[in-house]
């Protein structure tokens, strides 16, 4: 009876490791499972902040009255120490071209030209007497047409982008030519009856500006400013007094615009 019981048992044991070891050879036979592969996301390109562009720009300037003067302030009978009353210039249309490089998303530089219409300056003399044709009185008789040139390199601060409107705030500073024509003077009796020749006169030149940039394209952009501009003096050439006496110009000092600008700019990269 004991025999038969141990071989039940030997025979339990050998059909569990039977299944056993079938069991780890069908699991050899199998093929081996790989993690599965997460492909990663190419990274996007980033929009560039930096880089050049071009410029063009057409405005109208409102001018401050300039200060007129005779250059001899003892010249004639000009009274009033040779300085002129009523000063005015008239406005006059501008136009500009300029390159320029954007360093980031706050701060950009370009360099300017512009040519600006010849602007009308009006103006009065007081007359203790003759070439005036009257005396101890002011006559409103000085006129010239003043014909600028400027070169300004600008540095901008852009504040932003808000909605697509982004505003800058910048400053510049460079030179201006400014070429006389046109002279007319109640004086001119006093000239032998001419009037002076129109003279140009280079300038240190300065502005402040403001405005806004609205994108219309991934490269071209709307530009609204307002710019202070200050040119600095004309003159005209010079006179001499009837009959061969002093000789004197007139002068325009300080010379100062307020400017409404509108350009375009256009990013090359």
């Amino acid at each position: 009876m004991r025999s038969l019981t141990m071989n039940l048992h030997l025979a339990v044991a050998a059909t569990f490791g039977l299944a056993a070891f079938s069991g780890a050879v069908r699991a050899a036979d199998m093929p081996m499972e790989y993690p599965p592969v997460i492909e990663a996301p190419e990274p996007m390109a980033l929009p560039a902040v930096g880089g050049w562009y071009l410029r063009g720009d057409i405005g109208y300037k409102y001018y401050q009255a300039p200060k007129g003067s005779f250059s001899d302030r003892t010249w004639g009978s000009i009274g009033n120490n040779g300085d002129m009353g009523s000063e005015k210039m008239l406005g006059a249309a501008d136009i500009g071209a300029g390159v320029g490089y954007k360093f980031n998303e706050y701060l950009r530089s370009d360099v300017t030209l512009d040519y600006e219409t010849p602007a009308k300056f009006k103006g009065s003399v007081y007359c203790l007497s003759s070439p005036c044709g009257s005396t101890g009185e002011w006559q409103a008789s000085e006129s010239a047409k003043i014909t600028a040139y400027s070169g300004l390199a600008n540095i901008y601060a852009d504040l932003g982008d808000f909605h697509g409107i982004k505003p800058y705030i910048g400053a510049g500073a460079g030179a201006s030519y400014l070429r006389t024509s046109d002279i007319k003077s109640g004086a001119q009796d006093g000239y032998n009856g001419n009037n002076p020749k129109g003279e140009g006169k280079w300038n240190f030149a300065w502005a402040v500006m403001a405005g806004v940039e609205y994108p219309l394209s991934d490269r071209l952009s709307l530009d609204l400013g307002y710019r202070y501009l200050n040119l600095g003096d004309a003159k005209t050439g010079g006179v001499r007094e009837n009959p061969g006496g002093a000789v004197t110009s007139v002068e325009y000092k300080d010379i100062t615009a307020h400017e409404v600008r509108l350009g375009l700019r256009y990013y090359l990269n």
